[in-house]
């Protein structure tokens, strides 16, 4: 039986590790996040595995469980690198044709006339995020410059500890009444879509109380969701989509999305990953 050594959390693993184990793929999970490892005696056994599933997100301690293992990964370290950048992903969006929002890189701390210039040229609103945070963190809705420099004070002292690796954020133009989406592209097509509707306020993250329902989505929009994971090139990836009345835009991608219940995903969804599992071992 095929070996996978899963770092994701534990929800996507035990989810993932029985409809796997019919396919003749043994799951583990893998992990020395929040735990003394001595670097001669690792907490596994590396011998038992032939693949990975999606490169931890803390990059450091990937680079020990990655050293351990040796093995080739669904999701290495470059495609959750790629996916990570917001700023780069988007400029590979944009590079390839993949329509994204209207957004400004800032790298911090940067001119304060040339920050405030950028934002007039947008219709305010406008979203202020970080460029390499992940679940809305740290995002905000910004109504005018005053506010701005508020917000980019407090980021430049946030950026002033010499730990934070990412000194940059974006300026994006925000899209009203637009429908949130996040698909799941695995291996060149669509197994799986949901809309994500906040009860309350704009942000529509599910980590932050949305609510996520099934759906199908229309074959444009699907499109348009195996469009951004090739220019990207990643095998399994979330693509965020922002859909208005006359525009469709991919805002953000995820190469380490969470695995959801298994009626949210298209049928084949397991046999397909199973596949993609298999070819990665055989690299």
């Amino acid at each position: 039986m095929l070996g996978l050594a899963v770092a994701n959390d534990t929800e996507t693993f035990e989810r993932m590790r029985d409809p796997l184990a019919d396919r003749g793929i043994r799951a583990e999970h893998v992990s020395v996040r929040e735990h003394v490892t001595h670097l001669t005696d690792p907490p596994f056994d590396p011998t038992r595995f032939d693949a990975g599933f999606v490169f931890p997100g803390r990059l450091m301690e990937g680079g020990v469980v990655d050293a351990f293992l040796d093995v080739p990964w669904v999701n290495d370290r470059a495609a959750v690198l790629r996916s990570r950048n917001k700023a780069g992903a988007l400029a590979t969006l944009a590079d390839a044709g993949v329509p994204v929002p209207d957004t400004v890189y800032v790298s911090n701390p940067a001119d304060e006339d040339e920050v405030r210039a950028a934002f007039e040229a947008f219709d305010a609103p406008v979203v202020v995020k970080p460029n390499s945070t992940t679940r809305g963190v740290g995002v905000t809705k910004v109504h005018d410059a005053d506010s701005l420099d508020g917000v980019t004070d407090y980021l430049e002292l946030v950026h002033d500890y010499r730990a934070t690796g990412d000194k940059s954020y974006l300026i994006q133009e925000f899209l009203y009444d637009a429908a949130d989406y996040r698909v799941m592209v695995l291996d060149g097509a669509v197994v799986g879509a949901v809309q994500r509707a906040a009860p309350d306020g704009w942000k529509h993250n599910v980590h932050r109380g949305a609510d996520a329902a099934g759906v199908k989505l229309p074959e444009k929009l699907r499109a348009l969701a195996v469009d951004a994971a090739a220019a990207l090139d990643v095998d399994f990836l979330g693509v965020d989509l922002l859909v208005t009345e006359n525009r469709a835009v991919v805002n953000e991608t995820n190469a380490r999305p969470t695995i959801d219940d298994e009626e949210k995903y298209e049928d084949g969804f397991y046999d397909r990953l199973a596949a993609l599992v298999e070819r990665t071992a055989e690299r």
